[in-house]
């Protein structure tokens, strides 16, 4: 797929290879994604009748939670490429810039028929919004999300547009409504969080892996987190000459993810800082670099 004239700046263009099966969902929020896929697929049954197919989902959840990764799924599950909007590229100090851009983003999800992914772009805007900051360079987060809203509203069915926010508070009731579902998603439960361990150790031996102790360890952690964790173990244990991973060292793994969240939790950089303390803690880092400029 080429991105239409003027969007190749704007966006990334994927065909993944990740299936709904991958992702580590609680029970109601897989219910709702095969909701998603049976109605696309039956998409020409629907309209012949008069109706849409759900087509504009959004994603709500703590990050790690398998947002991101959804859309990747449904682009797979619908044999279909994920253009994933970038908001760094996206924003402008100047509202009529970012306007355009998101015009010219919307117009090609005329034809053909894709997956669009709005990651964060709320996060970012709803911060804003939230600081009204006077000067005509300063991003009119309101405007922009009052014409986010028109373009969603007139999107037509055959491509889908997902946008994922790890803040629903931040959005406001007239938001909520343009969108045809709200999907929730959630840290996976202890035994959750142990199945999704052993599918990731599954090219390594596990068999003297204490599980029961493991799951004493898993609580709050999200599934990038539990992933990350795993691999770290694996990783130690092949360097180290051996294809074994031990309780100790699983263990071990997961701690030291607690310890890394907790110090970025503070932030550790001076940018990130000023960011928390200005009241623009839900910035990007590029973001927040190009409205404090």
């Amino acid at each position: 797929m080429k991105p239409a004239d003027g969007l190749a700046d704007l966006v990334t263009t994927e065909y993944p290879k990740v299936w709904l099966s991958d992702l580590t969902l609680a029970p109601a929020t897989r219910e709702q994604l095969e909701r998603v896929l049976h109605e696309q697929r039956q998409r020409d049954l629907l309209e012949s009748h008069g109706f849409a197919p759900l087509h504009r989902l959004l994603l709500t959840g703590p990050p790690g939670t398998g947002k991101s990764m959804t859309a990747s799924a449904l682009a797979t599950e619908l044999s279909l490429p994920l253009v994933t909007i970038r908001i760094d590229a996206l924003t402008s100090k100047y509202t009529g810039e970012t306007s355009s851009k998101l015009r010219v983003v919307f117009d090609a999800m005329a034809h053909p028929p894709t997956v669009y992914l709005f990651d964060d772009f709320f996060d970012e805007f709803g911060a804003i919004g939230a600081w009204q900051m006077g000067g005509s360079d300063i991003v009119d987060a309101r405007r922009i999300l009052a014409m986010f809203l028109s373009f969603l509203g007139n999107s037509q069915p055959e491509s889908l547009i997902v946008a994922a926010t790890d803040h629903r508070s931040l959005l406001d009731d007239a938001l909520l409504r343009r969108f045809d579902t709200d999907i929730p998603y959630t840290l996976p439960d202890s035994t959750q969080a142990l199945d999704l361990l052993r599918r990731r150790l599954g090219a390594v031996d596990t068999s003297a892996v204490s599980w029961e102790e493991v799951g004493n360890h898993v609580k709050g952690l999200s599934q990038a987190g539990l992933v990350r964790a795993a691999e770290a173990a694996a990783k130690r244990a092949i360097l180290s000459g051996s294809d074994s991973v031990s309780t100790c060292a699983l263990i071990t793994s997961l701690s030291e993810l607690r310890r890394i969240h907790h110090v970025t939790g503070f932030g550790i950089s001076v940018l990130s800082d000023l960011r928390q303390y200005s009241g623009y803690a839900h910035l990007s880092a590029p973001l927040f670099e190009k409205i404090r400029k």
